[in-house]
């Protein structure tokens, strides 16, 4: 979908994908952060991860999104928290961004490996700006289930085995991961239907309200007919493999 209709259908969303508070908690514990670990977060949405962990643990971070919507809702956040001396944020494109060679503590990218090309892409872009004893944190969707035949080909998803080989192969230990459940997806995907179904009622003069109505029609009949007993969700932790 376009940006656009990914900043509507997710302004009443704080954590971008199927995952709950309880879960990035645990996350972060599992993450063990000390004050003064540092962290990137390619594609970091409304930053919660960073505000959040920086709050609760005293980390450091840079977060890099495209949208400006969900930096102003980054931003805010951290104003709220009392953590925005200690987290920056910053908009352009999450895949070029230059951040050093090993710069940082941990880096991350939940959710969004378009940014690379797909996972095996995207695990290669974060090993250079991460420490040699960083943890890399990667958010993917995967095949809970074998689809029916014809449907969710765009996506070219693996299984939760797959998403093991392709960290392996490129070159990371898998060490930890913190999967959602079905009723974390059903929060991050039926809870945007209301969203789009408020905003065509309060924008009817848009000039996208067609395309608006049939995102919303798409993606609740496409949920509902094979991405709920399909899909999975997870974010795997890693480490550069041993030599």
């Amino acid at each position: 979908m376009s940006l656009r209709f990914h900043e509507i259908a997710e302004a009443g969303h704080r954590i971008l994908n199927p995952f709950s508070a309880e879960k990035l908690r645990l996350l972060g514990e599992i993450c063990r952060i000390a004050p003064g670990t540092r962290q990137l977060d390619l594609a970091c949405g409304k930053g919660e991860l960073l505000s959040s962990w920086s709050s609760a643990y005293g980390l450091r971070g840079v977060g890099v999104d495209i949208s400006h919507v969900f930096l102003d809702a980054a931003r805010e956040r951290a104003a709220e928290l009392g953590v925005a001396e200690d987290v920056e944020f910053v908009q352009g494109d999450a895949g070029a961004y230059d951040a050093g060679a090993g710069t940082f503590d941990i880096v991350s990218c939940i959710g969004a490996t378009w940014i690379g090309g797909g996972l095996a892409g995207t695990l290669g872009l974060m090993r250079r700006p991460l420490k040699a004893d960083g943890l890399v944190l990667v958010g993917e969707p995967y095949w809970s289930s074998e689809p029916p035949p014809g449907y969710g080909e765009d996506l070219k998803l693996t299984s939760l085995a797959g998403i093991g080989e392709v960290i392996e192969r490129a070159g990371f230990e898998l060490v930890e991961m913190v999967l959602g459940n079905q009723d974390d997806w059903d929060r991050y995907a039926a809870s945007q239907w209301l969203t789009l179904s408020d905003w065509i009622r309060a924008n009817p003069a848009d000039p996208e309200i067609e395309q608006v109505k049939a995102f919303l029609g798409s993606a609740r009949r496409s949920y509902l007919e094979w991405q709920r007993p399909h899909l999975g969700w997870g974010v795997f932790v890693l480490r550069p493999a041993a030599a």
